[in-house]
Parts: C-alpha cells; sequence; structure tokens
C-alpha cells in the first residue's frame, strides 16, 4: 500500500516520533520506552513514517537508529501555504471594508 505523508502525521504517536528523533537518531527501543504501547506497535508507527519518507532507520552494530528526514514536510508546508494566502487575502478584504465603513466621512 502507498502511504502518503497526510497519512503519517495524521497520528498523534507518529508525530510525536518525528518530533523526538528531528533533534538527533534515537534507538528503536529509546524511542519504545517513551511510549505506553508495545515495541511492535511502535514499530509499525516507525515503519509507516519510513515508507513515507519522514525518517530512515539505519542499522549501527546490533542496534537499529531512527533518523528524521524532515524535508518530506514541504509537501505538507506547500498545501497548508495555499490555505493561509487564501486566508489571508480574505481577512486583509475584510481589514479594509471596515476601514471604508469606518472613515469619518461615511459616518455622516
Amino acid at each position: 500500500m502507498r502511504r502518503d505523508v497526510f497519512q503519517a502525521i495524521a497520528d498523534p504517536t507518529r508525530r510525536e516520533i518525528l518530533h523526538m528523533v528531528c533533534d538527533k537518531p534515537l534507538n528503536v527501543n529509546a524511542v519504545a520506552g517513551h511510549f505506553d504501547v508495545s515495541r511492535t506497535a511502535v514499530y509499525k508507527h516507525i515503519k509507516i513514517l519510513a515508507e513515507c519518507g519522514l525518517l530512515e532507520v539505519k542499522q549501527k552494530g546490533r542496534e537499529r537508529f531512527c533518523e528524521a528526514k524532515p524535508e518530506k514536510l514541504n509537501e505538507v508546508s506547500k498545501w497548508v501555504d495555499q490555505y493561509k494566502r487564501f486566508w489571508e487575502q480574505k481577512l486583509d478584504a475584510l481589514e479594509a471594508y471596515l476601514q471604508l465603513i469606518q472613515e469619518p466621512s461615511n459616518n455622516k
């Protein structure tokens, strides 16, 4: 199944995992230890994040480390930006209208 970035960030556990590994790579056990669910459940979240390209799991000796790849979040940022621009335009228009109706020459 093809997964996308939006699916990955839809889950609060996956968002927390991303937040944890953004500063520095952490081993899977350190990540799993942060949550009150099984290691298997956490690894499923890690797998989804890796499938979406938001993190990479690297083998170092006997341990596996999760490393964030936040560049993939640019897709989300671009999507949100279009709505941000839309609402900024609406709010600018509202501000202009409110200034227009509050001008002293229009209140006579």
